[in-house]
């Protein structure tokens, strides 16, 4: 569909969740422009407002229950005149978000992505709610995007949805069953990716090890990064959403051969009490996940290792936390994401006896955390005075300048400061790291 006249619609867009919520939304973004209608900076200010919601856990349900009650208020006031939701929080919900937000004009779930132009339109023709709800179970074609960050990175994701059913988790309820793209279709897409700017591509995926297992490809992922480092003008490729028991000698050995797979591996292993484990549904245990730690360490010496945890799963004892406690001590990872418990519905976590009081896993969260801080502190220490290449990412009013070097993941991870900055983003330098500032890394410009 396309629209030409003088006065287009105007659409605000608003993206929530995750880097595969991310990619949606640039998917998206891309269908409504070409579309013809005109994407304002502004949503209050647009006739029409589409927000990608996440819904995973209750915050990020709260966090997209309060963008939807903005939409609905610039509505109610006369300036928007129509607010669609979309997303995974609309793929869980389905027409029960109706109930609570009646003013909604449509509903578009994940398998109805491409399509989001024609249900603008049709908001536009009739007054009636629209729901758009079918399930995607093919592979998802993210070429084409608007991309929505800076030109020189991007999200290459792999694979959609997931087979593991952990019993915390609603991402198989949201996102379907694993299933693979093409290898073709990635080279396609990073190389559209590349052509448009990008000199680093971050892997995702919601099980990234598992690429190619649908597909009969053997050592999927390992083959794929040997296709990907043979393009021409990438410089990084990061592997993110890593299963430890995916992590086999085949994948090291890859990554040791490719000299454009950067060193850090962002291992989700969520606890290490094996009791822990088991009623998680998770097939690691505390061996295999030291095991695969040990693994890594041996064969880059220079790896940084990010993972993410959970506390507070019913059943948690003192014990078992004091035990992952002492495990993140011991293993020193570079970053660490931890999230308290929260029991999903559908899920089978959600039924088990023995919940922990939300007041122990805030308690438990923090004294995680004040750990892992420690932690990366003296990381940062030893830093100072070590020579990195880091990529500028963007040029503060200042002057100043924020980059990273491999060990940083964008948007999640801390940053390097440069307190006077002469290159364009996007650019590679070499520089000296001259001091810290909480997470960050201080950094002088060498040539």
């Amino acid at each position: 569909m396309t629209r030409k006249n003088e006065n287009p619609l105007t659409v605000g867009f608003i993206s929530l969740g995750c880097p595969k919520n991310t990619v949606d939304s640039e998917r998206m973004l891309a269908e409504i422009a070409q579309a013809g209608f005109l994407i304002v900076p502004d949503p209050e200010q647009a006739d029409a407002v589409v927000i990608n919601t996440c819904g995973f856990i209750a915050p990020a349900r709260l966090e997209a229950y309060q963008f939807i009650k903005d939409a609905l208020g610039w509505k109610k006031a006369g300036g928007v005149k129509k607010v669609i939701v979309a997303g995974c929080l609309v793929q869980r919900m389905g027409a029960e978000l109706l109930d609570e937000f009646p003013q909604i004009d449509a509903l578009i779930g994940l398998g109805q992505r491409d399509d989001i132009a024609n249900v603008i339109t049709g908001t536009f023709k009739s007054a009636q709610h629209k729901s758009y709800l079918g399930h995607n179970d093919s592979f998802v074609n993210d070429r084409v995007r608007l991309r929505t960050g800076p030109a020189h990175w991007s999200y290459l994701r792999i694979s959609e949805g997931c087979d593991h059913n952990c019993s915390f988790c609603t991402i198989p309820a949201i996102r379907g069953p694993f299933r693979s793209k093409p290898l073709a279709q990635i080279i396609d897409e990073a190389s559209e990716l590349i052509d448009s700017g990008s000199v680093e591509l971050n892997i995702i995926a919601q099980d990234t090890t598992s690429y190619g297992r649908d597909l009969k490809i053997k050592h999927g992922l390992a083959h794929l990064l040997t296709q990907l480092q043979s393009l021409p003008r990438l410089v990084w490729l990061r592997l993110m959403y890593l299963y430890p028991v995916g992590i086999t000698n085949q994948l090291i050995e890859t990554i040791a051969a490719a000299d454009k797979v950067v060193h850090y591996l962002d291992i989700p292993i969520q606890h290490v009490s094996d009791p822990i484990l088991k009623n998680m549904h998770r097939p690691d245990t505390k061996k295999k996940i030291y095991d695969c730690i040990s693994r890594l360490r041996q064969n880059f010496p220079d790896c940084v290792l990010r993972t993410t945890l959970i506390v507070g799963f019913p059943g948690e004892t003192d014990s078992q936390f004091a035990e992952l406690l002492d495990f993140i001590r011991e293993t020193g990872f570079d970053a660490l994401g931890c999230f308290k418990y929260y029991p999903e519905s559908g899920t089978a976590a959600a039924e088990m006896p023995d919940q922990i009081p939300d007041e122990i896993k805030e308690q438990r969260v923090n004294n995680l955390m004040l750990a892992q801080q420690q932690i990366a502190f003296e990381k940062n220490n030893r830093l100072i005075g070590k020579k990195l290449t880091c990529l500028v990412d963007s040029i503060q009013p200042d002057g100043s300048a924020h980059a990273r070097y491999f060990g940083q993941a964008p948007e999640i991870d801390s940053l390097c400061i440069l307190e006077r900055c002469s290159v364009p983003t996007g650019t590679f330098i070499k520089a000296k790291v001259t001091g810290s500032r909480d997470y960050d890394l201080l950094i002088k410009q060498i040539s």
